[in-house]
């Protein structure tokens, strides 16, 4: 009997099913297979044909067949451990069937002597007969076996027979859900239901059918669900009231003559809209997203600026004690001495934080400067009304709101990620902020030129730092591995900088990731205070940080790593007004999709476009912090092959926010979708 309606019966526990006991649950657990639903996305991977019976004289070694037999002959075996047979024929020859850990009465109960039976299963052959081993199926009945049988990829422990049952009890149960998608797109997958699309999904005729409208309308679903949950944070956020923060232009002047450089269009525009939003009666939760280099700290200081004379607090929040210093510094030659800063980092000593936190309360400091430790409990703020978070791009969805809470209903928000991700994605990830994007670079900057080189050349790239250096530049040298690997032949960084400081003898520092944080910052202060010229490095190079001396980048091995990646460390350098160079590293033996990846960086700057193009190469779930962002983990939907999906999901969400406001017949779509807490918050 169908669930109608009732798609709480898809949200049952794996305990729920006939013939599931506790060893199957734990089994299927481990694969992150939680209740019913998570069943249904272990799609078939290809199907058994067990519709053609077979005659014994026809049977072929190692494939699977279907015959039917007559039972003649049972021998059991007096020995422990040693196998059941059942000696079976027809009208060709004899063939055995061979039963391990199995009781006598099992066997004959399922094959009872003189009767024809239906067998399916491997066939092997021992002692010059034909035999199957614990066949897969033995009926009486041939309409239980003589099916075309789905083949999932099966988790160890769990049989077919038994996968097969456990996918066809929740497809014989499958509700008859309401249909939640407007009429007009359902047209577009030609009315197909979600319930006869679920039923296509495990159809074997229609295995890898992902063109087909059965495949698109769930693809579909995922993207909406996920559409739907962000926007619903983002409307929820907008209707918590706040009072405007005030803007001075005198201020605003002030300010922007201290700068050496003009901003850029989409700087402007950035700012424009974050004003708008911190000048608004509805709170800001905005995404400030601009690839490397592209100067999204100086537009969040201005920002803050107006907050600070509306009479509130800005906390400016950085990964890293290094990063968070050079923001203050650059606050402190930005700002007049009207304004309070403060740096608070794990370094603070004991007195100096009880200091600070004191003036905190009192409303003395304006704005402070801090790593993750400024949203301690012991930190109170008298009146914060802007947080700042800069390399957010480690936060998910439900983390951002968490934080958003926090900061209380007269904080505005401002997040920043300088990780480019394609504009399929942005809904997808970011879909529960309003985003601002700064694409273009100061002019100020100079695009850095990449070239590469065979490791054969070495002695090519060792005269091209002996230059930098005695130009009075800095080199980073990164490597992929901190210590040799047997299997992959990859430089150590440990090995490179010993080669190296042969040749630059106390010039060359090291910088991995066995070294501790305090010990990775002097490192890297160290070299930002030049008392060292190149440094060795595997890929925990802080993102974010202006090393404007460093004016060269080589990387090893680059074609082991993905674009948006050596994009990323690329973009250490050419943060000063200096022509910048990045010289990639590679073997000979280069993949076809490895030299595409060198010849794209090669002739692109792009942060957005180098995106794209990584995610074509190597697909969405790969990219640089996408998996730490918290991006939903689709099962059909994939930005790739379904862009038009991703596009026609944002139309349809504008739609829905202009036009529907009761979203109860979305509540089914939420609950199986997106499981996660925050859904409570929602529906």
């Amino acid at each position: 009997m169908k669930n109608t309606n009732n798609y709480e019966y898809l949200l049952k526990d794996l305990t729920k099913l006939k013939g599931v006991g506790k060893k199957t649950t734990e089994i299927l657990k481990k694969k992150k297979i939680n209740n019913l639903f998570d069943l249904l996305w272990s799609l078939p991977q290809s199907y058994i044909d067990r519709t053609k019976k077979n005659k014994i004289n026809e049977l072929q070694i190692g494939k699977i067949h279907t015959l039917k037999v007559l039972v003649k002959k049972y021998l059991f075996p007096r020995v422990r451990n040693l196998p059941n047979r059942v000696i079976c024929e027809d009208s060709t020859g004899k063939i055995d069937c061979v039963f391990f850990n199995s009781y006598e009465g099992y066997v004959r109960k399922i094959l009872p002597l003189n009767e024809e039976v239906t067998i399916s299963g491997k066939i092997s052959y021992f002692n010059k007969k034909y035999q199957i081993t614990n066949p897969t199926y033995v009926s009486k009945d041939n309409t239980l076996i003589e099916k075309i049988h789905s083949k999932y990829s099966l988790t160890d422990g769990i049989s077919e027979k038994i996968y097969n049952k456990i996918i066809d009890q929740i497809l014989k149960n499958l509700p008859v859900l309401p249909e939640w998608l407007d009429n007009k797109i359902l047209k577009k997958f030609n009315n197909e239901t979600w319930n006869n699309s679920i039923l296509k999904l495990h159809d074997p005729k229609n295995i890898g059918n992902f063109k087909k409208n059965f495949y698109r309308r769930l693809a579909f679903d995922e993207i909406l669900a996920s559409f739907l949950i962000s926007s619903e944070i983002r409307k929820k956020i907008k209707k918590i009231k706040k009072k405007s923060k005030l803007f001075s232009d005198k201020s605003f002047i002030n300010t922007m003559s201290k700068l050496d450089f003009i901003l850029t269009n989409d700087q402007k525009n950035s700012l424009l809209q974050i004003n708008k939003d911190l000048s608004s009666k509805s709170k800001m939760f905005r995404l400030l997203q601009g690839d490397v280099g592209s100067g999204k700290t100086i537009v969040a200081l201005i920002s803050a600026l107006n907050v600070i004379e509306s009479g509130y607090q800005v906390a400016f929040m950085a990964p890293t004690e290094i990063l968070t210093r050079q923001h203050y510094n650059l606050a402190k030659n930005l700002y007049s001495n009207k304004i309070n800063l403060e740096i608070l980092t794990g370094k603070t000593d004991y007195y100096e934080k009880k200091r600070i936190n004191k003036e905190i309360n009192s409303k003395k400091i304006n704005i402070i400067f801090g790593t993750h430790s400024l949203f301690q409990k012991k930190i109170n703020f008298s009146n914060l009304g802007y947080i700042i978070i800069d390399e957010q791009h480690k936060f998910g969805v439900r983390q951002r709101k968490l934080l958003s809470d926090k900061g209380g209903t007269e904080c505005d928000v401002l997040l920043m990620s300088a990780t480019p991700i394609p504009r399929t994605l942005i809904m997808s990830v970011y879909g529960d902020m309003d985003i601002s994007i700064i694409r273009e670079k100061p002019n100020h900057r100079k695009e850095v030129i990449t070239y590469s080189k065979l490791e054969s050349k070495i002695d090519d790239v060792i005269r091209f730092v002996k230059k930098e250096l005695r130009d009075e530049n800095q080199v980073f040298w990164v490597c992929p591995l901190i210590d040799e690997s047997k299997k992959i032949d990859h430089q150590s960084a440990i090995k490179k900088y010993e080669y190296l400081n042969k040749i630059f003898p106390r010039n060359v520092g090291l910088l991995h990731g066995k070294i501790d944080k305090v010990e990775k910052e002097n490192i890297l202060k160290n070299f930002l205070d030049k008392k060292f010229k190149i440094l060795v490095s595997t890929t925990v190079i802080e993102v974010g940080i202006d090393f404007p001396n460093a004016n060269a980048i080589i990387i090893e091995n680059a074609n082991k790593f993905g674009l948006s990646q050596l994009h990323q460390l690329r973009g250490r350098v050419g943060r000063g007004s200096k022509q910048s160079t990045c010289i990639l590293i590679f073997k000979t033996n280069l993949s076809t999709n490895a030299r595409k990846r060198i010849n794209i960086l090669k002739n692109s700057n792009d942060g957005f476009i180098i995106s794209e193009e990584d995610m074509k190469l190597r697909g969405f779930g790969d990219l640089l912090g996408f998996k730490q962002s918290g991006l939903k983990n689709f099962k059909l939907a994939d930005p790739i092959h379904n862009e038009d999906l991703f596009i026609l999901g944002e139309k349809e969400i504008r739609r829905i926010e202009k036009e529907e406001k009761n979203l109860s017949k979305y509540k089914p779509l939420l609950k199986l979708y997106d499981q996660a807490d925050i859904i409570n918050d929602i529906v």
